[in-house]
């Protein structure tokens, strides 16, 4: 019957799954979260046909099971028994450490869909970290500035931050916790989790990763979008072109500092497609002349496009350096460039216009006020709503993508297929995100 389940489990993009007001939708990868069926026990006085049925199936798994076996044996490309997950980025994979760290408040509708209460998330549900982890059957990150909740740091630690950007902030930042400053921030996790091991013996085993856990986990890196996009408040597009270079040399010497604490697994996630996101439309998409064929900024995605040419430049230099390491780039921009150009296909109704928001269409968003938020604008008290059925929409807030757009991403990603070097060609281990 085990087996069954597997079977069941490895086909869940082209299953029907049912909600829980009974509806049943399409399942097409995240319109609605994957409802996994499973056989009922049969009673004792089920039909012979139905017996009959049940084996035959369960023989038809387990031809699966020894295929998926077999493939996994061969593939040598990636090994996701990491030990332990280390996260650095910004507010793609914020888990609650900006929030913390400046004492701030994200509300609801932030968290509604999955978590039911804040989440301390820029999302109304999961992250794509959150649904890595749970592909990795570990448990979500807690980050590293939150205190509350007992957190437990076993598995791991999240050092991204909101707003964070891979030079050092600057007096206009919106985050203090650059790049440089989330490595010096795992250093001192390292060396103090260490030392109270080493002292206290097994009173906080349970909560702190033993040693060998820093070179046998996973170094995942999204960092960079705040950087570019921050650039053209200041720049024109030729002079931020030209500073990504030096930019890149700042997150060099970062992986660098990693390897040197022992750093050996790095997945690097490069940058989505920014003059997508409704946040820039708005400022620098006024003219449609500016504007590609699905309404993004041109500028800001050609900026991107580089940055990542250049980033993908870094990381087999960095892998050609340090042949002891396994640098894995994830190709994210054209993940979302693909979802934004065939919205519709996946199941969604808005590609480019905002879930939480205000101003109605065609961006429904306004700089001036925060999903959740409540303000007073040109003499009028207003909110910035939740959208009503947010699996509709790609973006949340004008920044951020909603949790059925990162679980599609997430989803993509782990078909190995955008990444360098490439996983195999058939999925190579059996999803178990939880639902």
């Amino acid at each position: 019957m085990g087996l069954l389940k597997l079977l069941i489990n490895i086909n869940a993009f082209r299953c029907y799954a049912q909600d829980r007001d009974g509806r049943t939708v399409k399942h097409q990868h995240i319109k609605k979260d994957r409802q996994i069926r499973t056989l009922n026990h049969k009673s004792q006085f089920e039909t012979r046909t139905e017996v009959s049925l049940i084996f035959t199936k369960m023989r038809i798994s387990f031809i699966v099971f020894i295929f998926v076996t077999i493939y996994i044996q061969k593939s040598n490309s990636v090994d996701f028994k990491y030990l332990s997950v280390f996260n650095f980025g910004d507010s793609n994979s914020d888990t609650g450490d900006l929030v913390a760290g400046l004492g701030v408040h994200l509300d609801l509708p932030n968290g509604q869909n999955y978590f039911k209460i804040s989440s301390q998330r820029f999302c109304d549900g999961r992250l794509v970290i959150d649904y890595l982890m749970d592909a990795m059957d570990m448990p979500f990150l807690n980050p590293y500035l939150d205190s509350l909740g007992l957190p437990n740091f076993k598995k791991g630690c999240n050092f991204a931050a909101a707003g964070s950007t891979i030079l050092p902030a600057n007096p206009t930042s919106v985050s203090p916790f650059s790049f440089d400053l989330q490595i010096s921030q795992f250093i001192r996790f390292k060396s103090r989790a260490l030392e109270l091991l080493a002292k206290t013996g097994r009173r906080y085993e349970k909560y702190l990763p033993p040693s060998d856990y820093y070179a046998k986990g996973l170094y995942l890196i999204d960092i960079g979008q705040n950087d570019i996009a921050g650039a053209f408040y200041s720049k024109t597009l030729d002079q931020v072109l030209a500073s990504i270079p030096s930019t890149l040399e700042t997150f060099e010497a970062g992986l660098k500092r990693l390897y040197e604490e022992g750093a050996r697994n790095f997945w690097i996630h490069n940058t989505g497609p920014l003059g997508c996101l409704a946040q820039n439309i708005a400022k620098f998409g006024t003219d449609s002349t500016k504007l590609d064929e699905f309404g993004c900024v041109s500028s800001h995605n050609q900026a991107a496009k580089l940055f990542n040419l250049q980033l993908h430049a870094l990381s087999n230099k960095f892998q050609a350096q340090f042949p002891d390491s396994n640098v894995t780039y994830i190709d994210i921009f054209s993940i979302k460039s693909n979802l934004i150009a065939n919205y519709s296909q996946y199941g969604f109704e808005n590609p480019i216009m905002v879930c939480c928001g205000i101003g109605g269409a065609p961006l429904n968003y306004d700089s001036r006020i925060s999903c959740g938020q409540t303000e007073v604008l040109d003499g009028t008290t207003v909110t910035a709503k939740a959208c009503n059925d947010s699996s509709e929409y790609i973006i949340w807030d004008g920044i951020h993508y909603t949790e059925a757009a990162n679980h599609f991403v997430s989803d993509q990603i782990l078909t190995g297929k955008y990444s360098d070097p490439a996983f195999s060609d058939e999925m190579p281990f059996v999803l178990s995100i939880k639902l």
